[in-house]
């Protein structure tokens, strides 16, 4: 299985990214778009792993109170185009967290610096035009271990596992 540790958006950040996104369209932008269905930001990418149960048993040991996350700018990685997500301390300790306990649990995971963002688009064409993002901002309650499976139009995510915010 495909694994990674994610937050899910709101629905209020999805329209947020969502009108980003037609407005790079309209302005000439092409690649592969995220659909609204896929946004989410990645905590923890695991990778190939064969049975969730040591993840989820390393999550459930990983507490955090409820937090605020909103967007923050728009950026790239060469030719993938993302949105940024805002200073939050309370993120930060939560990736410490869980990147600890995974580890600790010997579950491989990408060892990447973290740099809070949502993708956007692949194989982005152009030059990322000056737009200006929508105000948005959730409440994080809960994270969740995603499965990742290719289908016919693209990736396709699946939530195995969820673990709530205490407090």
């Amino acid at each position: 299985m495909r694994l990674f540790i994610a937050i899910n958006l709101s629905d209020e950040m999805k329209d947020a990214l969502r009108d980003a996104q037609n407005r790079m369209y309209r302005s000439g932008v092409r690649g592969s778009y995220t659909p609204p269905e896929n946004m989410h930001l990645t905590l923890a990418f695991i990778g190939e792993y064969p049975d969730a149960e040591p993840i989820t048993d390393a999550l459930s040991a990983v507490s955090f109170a409820p937090f605020e996350l909103s967007l923050d700018g728009m950026g790239c990685f060469g030719n993938l185009w993302w949105a940024g997500i805002g200073e939050s301390a309370p993120l930060t300790a939560l990736v410490r967290k869980l990147r600890r306990a995974l580890a600790e649990n010997g579950i491989p995971f990408d060892r990447k610096r973290f740099s809070p963002h949502v993708t956007l688009i692949r194989k982005a064409s152009g030059k990322l035009p000056a737009i200006q993002l929508q105000p948005a901002s959730m409440t994080v309650n809960a994270g969740s271990l995603m499965r990742s499976d290719r289908g016919r139009n693209g990736m396709i995510y699946t939530e195995l596992f969820a673990w709530e915010a205490q407090g």
